[in-house]
């Protein structure tokens, strides 16, 4: 059964099968409030450990770290209810107020890095050496002390820890905006339909097979962003100019290094994406010439990118599409596919649009002790279903995690978050294929696959260049109009579609589009979509062609969670990043999903020709 989007938004309540449970994580809000009144007072338990940390390490250690997972589990509660309506304000209030706690807590415990930073790489070795009890924060222990230059006296730790909930307001303003508050437009569509074009909308319309609607729906929806304009652009200035000012009080030359060095990645990760990117533009550019053809036209707009490259409609209910992301799973094995099960019925999704729910899909794995939880706007579309596999796939990655590692070390890199996720969208897309009962279905998948492949990676790698643009010209003393931002946002944009080329015409009037991301509010997150990718391409290849040991190595990968350095880890699972492989080798995937469907394409072509 199809279930559209429209019908989805005023439909009655869900099954509960649809709605997560969050009752998991508290029963009540009272029960939430007196845990709340209970981790605040937990604070005052660490300051004992000030200037005494490097002689009570173990126990000052354990107990900040049970703080820090009570205020995760405690913000889950609350963030995630809010996710549920943006414009409930008790909900909204609940979650800023677990925000500050959290703010709360990294101001109780800004001394920490400092002391450890003082007792220097050799006292940490000599700490870990004299009491294993220890072991599970060893890793925390290491990389603390390898930030010494980085590493600010107490009182200033104290200060950036106390302004953290300064850093996420920019975000959280263009969160309501733009989920709560913006006035989208209705549009009509050719058949008559009415639609309300929210940010959920859009994602399912933007498809449409009619060229015109989509048309309709670009204009009607960046010209929405557009009255706007301004106001997006105040808020990611300040985040961006957040940004610098603590890379800079942390004495980094820029903020990519200072982003990067969180996970301690080396800076060629990010100049050989972009690199490598850039010289495989030919490969993106063959694609949008086959979206052209598949499509039949000879002018390929910007709005003609979201138009399935394949036609013919397939609907997926909810419950077929746990169904095919659980028998794409099968590669892994037993372990992998019963946990997965697990998480199916025990409510750990909420799965429809509503009115005021947040937009797009995410997963949230800060509740250690209960299970992730992940939220989408199911459409019922192949894209929907595609979607439901990424974020499973990374509720696989934190609750495979959480079983094998202690809570010091379960919370992994965003390096390698994505990983995960996307390996989950190549076993369903393998899956599909394999399964696909003639050439015109298996069109459909190879055309789904390559649309994946654009939009995780060539676009992801288009936005990391666009990120790094904005936080050069901050960094500059530039500031962030609405004006500057579509010229910088537009400038890459033509270069990767090929606007020189004739390769695609993009209207300037969607330069607008850097204001619908908000991951450039996550301090340069989106190149790790595509590095991500990249990754987990090369480690899908290796277990669908069942080669030794590959199945062991990623599931030790997804069960190592955060206890080493992310880059160290992956290659322990047999790439490099810093490396121009991984990126080449999605170039040549994409040739090689383009030369079967022009294989198909001939074939058909013949069989026409003969039929004549």
């Amino acid at each position: 059964m199809l279930l559209t989007l429209a019908a989805l938004s005023f439909a009655a309540d869900p099954r509960p099968e649809d709605h997560w449970d969050l009752s998991q994580v508290y029963p009540s809000v009272e029960a939430w409030e007196s845990g709340m009144t209970h981790a605040a007072a937990s604070l005052a338990d660490l300051e004992p450990c000030r200037g005494q940390l490097a002689v009570k390490l173990e126990g000052c250690l354990t107990r900040s770290f049970e703080v820090r997972k009570e205020v995760n589990r405690l913000y889950t509660y609350a963030s995630n209810h809010s996710s549920e309506d943006t414009r409930n304000a008790e909900w909204r209030g609940r979650s800023q107020r677990a925000e500050l706690l959290w703010a709360n807590y990294a101001e109780a415990t800004a001394f920490f890095d400092p002391e450890i930073v003082a007792m220097g790489t050799a006292g940490v070795e000599s700490a870990l050496a004299a009491n294993p009890a220890l072991t599970p924060y060893n890793h925390y222990l290491r990389s603390t002390a390898k930030d010494a230059a980085h590493t600010l006296d107490p009182a200033r730790e104290a200060l950036l820890a106390a302004m953290s909930p300064m850093q996420g307001a920019p975000g959280n303003i263009r969160g309501v905006l733009s989920d709560g508050e913006l006035p989208f437009p209705t549009v009509k569509l050719s058949d008559g339909q009415e639609v309300r074009l929210s940010a959920a909308a859009y994602t399912v319309h933007r498809a449409a097979p009619n060229r015109a609607d989509r048309a309709l729906v670009f204009d009607s929806f960046f010209g929405a962003l557009s009255t706007f304009k301004g106001t997006f652009a105040a808020t990611l200035d300040a985040s961006t100019t957040g940004h610098w000012i603590t890379a800079r009080t942390r004495a980094f030359d820029t903020s990519v290094a200072a982003a990067m060095n969180n996970d301690h990645l080396p800076p060629a990760i990010y100049t050989t994406l972009v690199e490598t990117t850039n010289k495989n533009l030919p490969t993106l550019h063959r694609y949008l010439k086959l979206r052209a053809r598949r499509l039949g036209v000879t002018d390929l707009q910007y709005s003609d990118l979201y138009a399935p490259l394949v036609t013919g409609e397939r609907h997926y209910t909810v419950d077929e599409a746990k169904a095919l992301t659980l028998a794409s799973s099968a590669p892994l094995g037993k372990e992998y596919t019963e946990l997965m099960k697990k998480g199916f019925a025990d409510r750990w999704m909420d799965v429809y649009p509503q009115e005021g729910k947040r937009s797009g899909a995410y997963m949230d794995g800060a509740a250690y002790d209960v299970h992730p939880y992940v939220l989408l706007n199911y459409g019922g579309d192949y894209e929907s279903a595609s979607t439901l596999a990424h974020e499973f796939g990374h509720a696989m990655h934190s609750a495979l995690s959480s079983r094998a590692q202690p809570y010091a070390k379960a919370d992994y890199a965003t390096f390698i978050a994505e990983i995960a996720s996307t390996f989950a969208e190549a076993l369903l897309v393998d899956h599909m294929l394999k399964n696909a009962k003639d050439d015109d279905e298996r069109l459909f998948y190879l055309g789904s696959a390559l649309e994946g492949l654009r939009g995780t990676y060539f676009r992801q790698a288009q936005l990391a260049e666009f990120e790094l643009a904005i936080h050069a010209a901050v960094e500059k003393g530039e500031p962030l109009t609405g004006d500057n931002l579509d010229a910088m946002y537009l400038e890459v944009l033509q270069r990767y579609y090929g606007e020189k080329e004739g390769v695609t015409h993009i209207d300037p009037k969607f330069a607008v589009e850097w204001a619908y991301i908000p991951h450039f509010y996550y301090n340069f997150y989106v190149y790790q979509y595509a590095t991500s990718i990249a990754a987990s391409s090369l480690l899908a290849e290796d277990v669908l062609a069942k080669k030794p040991g590959a199945v062991d190595r990623y599931l030790g990968l997804l069960k190592a969670g955060g206890s080493d350095e992310p880059y160290t880890l992956l290659k322990a699972a047999g790439v490099d990043m810093a490396t121009p492989a991984p990126y080449d080798a999605i170039a040549r995937r994409m040739d090689r999903l383009m030369d079967q469907i022009e294989i198909i394409e001939a074939k058909k072509a013949k069989a026409a020709g003969k039929k004549k």
